[in-house]
């Protein structure tokens, strides 16, 4: 089928600029780029270089593949992931994960900054992912399955890694960084909720809510990968209590965390 052979034709790209064996794939979301200067020994690969990947146009997502070495541990990292409001297919915005798996990795770390819905959440929090509630309206499965890259119907049941999650429990307590653990809500985007929606989205059980990351976890299902996902809380969505936030806020909160999350993926990584 097509995806097979495109999928193999960007791997086999990667190859011919980097001879690594990659073990775990990394999710950068937005705020967070700087994490890929964590990477050692590590070559850089603008997407446009690699075949059928999309071109990322949202703000702070540089755009490129990087990989190397963190915690020992040979990694790819997508330095600026894409979402289906930039008019992506969810096929096309899981393409790179389907490479990541195609070059190696057996692990798959999203990273993303997300809107707190729970009280009992603060600005900066990092959650980490466990479970999920699929609102974009689109399945990045859908269409005709290729069995050699999953089967036809993937159980969801613990789509992120129980045991992934207790290494990152363990990993939080050791660096003394206080961390939440929820469920997060995936919504088309791109505006920002109404207060209506953000009371309906809490009353499902949503902790966060967010833009990404759900598309790419189901396709690490798909292709028998261990997931793990952990969102930056970068403003808080309190329906009583609202207030208009910018990107320029959601940045700065994002960089504020980004050296607990840093620490937080290196020890992971390197504890595989």
């Amino acid at each position: 089928m097509p995806l097979y052979d495109d999928i193999q034709e960007a791997a086999a790209a990667v190859r011919q600029l980097w001879a690594g064996s990659p073990t775990v794939g990394i999710v950068l979301g937005t705020g967070l780029g700087k994490f890929a200067d964590e990477i050692t020994d590590r070559t850089e690969i603008p997407y446009e270089q690699i075949p059928h990947f999309p071109r990322s146009t949202a703000p702070s997502h540089k755009g490129r593949l990087v990989c190397g070495t963190l915690g020992g541990k040979s990694v790819v990292a997508m330095e600026g992931r894409f979402h289906l409001y930039e008019g992506y297919t969810a096929q096309q915005v899981t393409f790179p994960v389907r490479v990541m798996k195609a070059l190696g990795c057996g692990v798959l770390i999203c990273s993303n900054a997300c809107g707190g819905l729970n009280p009992q959440y603060s600005r900066g929090d990092i959650m980490f992912i466990e479970d999920h509630i699929n609102l974009l309206g689109a399945n990045p499965l859908v269409g005709p399955n290729d069995d050699r890259l999953g089967e036809r119907f993937p159980d969801m049941c613990h789509a992120y890694d129980r045991d992934l999650l207790s290494l990152a429990r363990r990993v939080a307590m050791d660096e003394k960084i206080p961390v939440q653990q929820g469920v997060y809500a995936a919504v088309l985007g791109p505006c920002l909720e109404t207060r209506a929606e953000y009371r309906a989205l809490r009353t499902m059980g949503a902790d966060v809510i967010g833009m990404s990351t759900i598309p790419e976890v189901i396709v690490g299902v798909h292709s028998k990968m261990r997931n793990l996902g952990l969102s930056v809380i970068t403003d808080m969505c309190l329906a009583d209590a609202l207030q208009p936030v910018s990107l320029t806020e959601i940045l700065h909160t994002a960089n504020e965390a980004e050296p607990k999350v840093r620490a937080l993926v290196r020890r992971i990584v390197a504890e595989l």
